[in-house]
């Protein structure tokens, strides 16, 4: 545990300082075949300040969280702005004031279980793949547990602090028959400790049903026709779209090193029905998958709507861009380590729910595609994209047919939401994303299913 209340500091913090305590906390498992191969404990903690002089940013971190290493990162943070300072002279007025007070723990209140219970767990959950998987070539299973504890406090007055874990368990299946191979993977999980996301195995038991259902199908596979095609956008598909090739292109940081997106705002940029947002903590009624509340900057984590009805309405904001654009911050400063300084970051990105039922969508499409799942992709500031796509069904007169092999998708994303139809009217959210930018952090993705058109590789 940190300390919660870093009050009695304030006293020590000189013109606009940041204070940050902060503990990561990872168990790290995984079963390969069966044989257990890593098994780790690890937690990495520590203090960062940051003191912002005229536009500059001085910052310091150090190991340990007791005074003398809190008194070691404030001035080292207050000299290197002084430095910067009379290097760069911005000669840049000061922040407005911030005021934000939080207290957030959500830690399960189940009793604890063992590191060896755990893995208990997790041997049941390679036996029933054994069991239910067929033509099985192999397994792995990784397991993940975060949690993330912060305490900050500002100048400005803002004192928050959280306590955020997430648990994932990431299945790895292969599968071959006569020759043919082919392979899966599926994450399941999200925000909570182990005792609350995995309180039994009956669901974990489910969804290895389905994609071992789909893993199956997977072996009778056939190549995709390459070219443009009418396709409808499962969840998963369309939450690494928003974040990748819509919500990166948000960021304010971005925006400012040239991203296409400079001049949007007010703008129609896709079809009226695709709306997209960043949820800061709850969204639908639930706890996001990685929910903030106050961010590394003391600023109150607000939900920020990027694309309503098709029109481009906000970028993603620190403080600092925040003052630059005119805007108010929307707490998005976000950093991975005690070590790291707070940059923009996406929390919960989604593609928001519309009117169609998912089935009225693919009743619809005379020749096309259903595409589930992904695997590796990469998109860029001009949100230009290519996905990988792993779990895919053709369509044929409006009814699934038969899977697809492994393919791409590719396009300019503000250029394919314009082609968007159809929005459906169910939701989920991709509770195990990571987001490697500068640092790799924990985010959330989902959305709603949409028909599009996209460009498809295939033969």
């Amino acid at each position: 545990m940190i300390e919660k209340d870093l009050n009695r500091y304030s006293d020590r913090l000189r013109g606009y300082t940041e204070l940050r305590l902060q503990e990561n906390r990872n168990l790290d498992i995984t079963l390969l075949n069966g044989s257990l191969v890593s098994n780790a404990n690890i937690s990495s903690g520590g203090v960062s300040a940051r003191v912002f002089l005229n536009g500059s940013w001085g910052f310091a971190s150090s190991t340990g969280l007791d005074d003398e290493a809190i008194g070691y990162a404030l001035k080292s943070a207050l000299d290197n702005s002084a430095f910067l300072d009379s290097r760069q002279k911005l000669g840049q007025s000061g922040l407005s004031t911030v005021r934000t007070v939080s207290d957030v723990h959500l830690g399960t209140g189940k009793p604890r279980r063992t590191q060896r219970e755990v893995v208990d767990f997790l041997r049941a959950v390679d036996d029933y793949i054994v069991k239910s998987c067929r033509n099985l070539a192999g397994r792995r299973i990784w397991f993940g547990a975060l949690d993330v504890e912060k305490s900050v406090l500002t100048s400005g007055g803002s004192a928050a602090y959280s306590m955020i874990p997430r648990t994932r368990i990431v299945l790895y299946l292969s599968a071959e028959k006569n020759g043919a191979k082919a392979d899966l993977s599926k994450i399941l999980g999200g925000c909570g400790q182990f005792e609350d996301v995995f309180g039994d195995t009956a669901w974990v038991f489910r969804e290895i049903d389905r994609l071992s259902e789909h893993l199956a199908k997977k072996m009778d596979a056939v190549a995709p026709v390459a070219g443009s095609h009418e396709c409808v956008l499962g969840p998963e598909v369309c939450g690494i779209l928003a974040h990748e090739a819509v919500g990166h292109t948000a960021e304010a940081d971005n925006v400012l090193a040239g991203g296409i997106t400079k001049d949007f705002v007010g703008k129609q940029v896709a079809s009226p029905l695709v709306s997209i947002s960043d949820f800061a903590n709850t969204a639908f009624g639930s706890v996001c998958p990685v929910p903030s509340y106050v961010d590394d900057e003391g600023v109150k984590a607000e939900d920020v709507a990027i694309i309503e009805n098709g029109v481009f309405k906000s970028y993603l904001h620190n403080r600092t861009t925040a003052a630059h654009f005119g805007a108010q911050p929307s707490g998005n400063a976000r950093a991975a380590e005690f070590c790291d300084e707070p940059i923009i970051r996406m929390r919960n990105t989604a593609i928001l729910p519309g009117r169609s039922r998912l089935q009225e969508m693919i009743s619809s499409v005379d020749k096309g595609y259903y595409l589930l799942g992904t695997g590796n992709g990469q998109a860029d500031v001009t949100s230009e994209f290519m996905f990988g796509i792993v779990v895919g069904y053709e369509i044929k007169n409006g009814k699934i047919g038969r899977a697809i092999k492994d393919t791409t998708v590719s396009g300019v994303a503000y250029d394919m939401l314009k082609t968007v139809s159809m929005v459906s009217d169910d939701f989920s959210w991709l509770n195990g994303g990571m987001c490697s930018k500068l640092q790799r952090v924990p985010v959330g993705m989902g959305g709603a299913s949409i028909k599009c058109r996209l460009s498809l590789g295939g033969r």
